[in-house]
């Protein structure tokens, strides 16, 4: 159930729930090929206005159960993050939680579904917990989101002119 809230409403009156988005873009290329795009977490730089220096853990892969770390940047701030990959289907969906699954504050997943001669990727963007780090209002979580939307939109549109350039 959705609470109402205001945009000063502490964390604790909030649901993470509420905290969400998905995005889609229609991209030139083949499922396989852009899940083994994205699902090569070091490349995300490429596309990704937020991520630097992303990599798998030493003898880890895109596999379920796999971490990687990397850095983040969004305004002024600048830190390190580990994820862990909770979904990794070739060609049809990769997921990763930031935090980790027992405990993760955040869960990215995208997913390929063909469409004529391409793929549609879409990302997705869910707040999993509260937690003071991310924001402590209404307010500080919309933006939040608003800000990594925006970033997901960036991310797609990067990948699609990159994958028509690239090929």
């Amino acid at each position: 159930m959705t609470t109402t809230t205001t945009g000063n409403d502490p964390i604790e009156a909030m649901n993470a729930a509420d905290f969400a988005f998905t995005r889609r873009a229609w991209v030139d290329a083949a499922p396989a090929l852009v899940y083994e795009l994205v699902s090569d977490v070091s490349a995300i730089s490429r596309w990704s206005p937020d991520a630097a220096d992303v990599a798998f853990d030493p003898e880890a892969g895109p596999w379920t159960g796999a971490w990687f770390s990397g850095r983040n940047r969004r305004d002024d701030r600048v830190w390190t993050s580990r994820s862990q990959i909770v979904r990794a289907d070739p060609g049809t969906a990769f997921g990763f939680v930031v935090g980790g699954a027992e405990n993760g504050i955040v869960h990215w997943k995208w997913t390929f579904t063909p469409q004529g001669r391409g793929t549609v990727v879409q990302q997705s963007w869910q707040l999993l917990r509260l937690d003071p780090v991310l924001g402590t209002t209404h307010a500080d979580l919309d933006a939040l989101r608003r800000h990594m939307a925006e970033s997901a939109e960036i991310t797609l549109t990067a990948l699609a002119q990159w994958l028509a350039e690239e090929r």
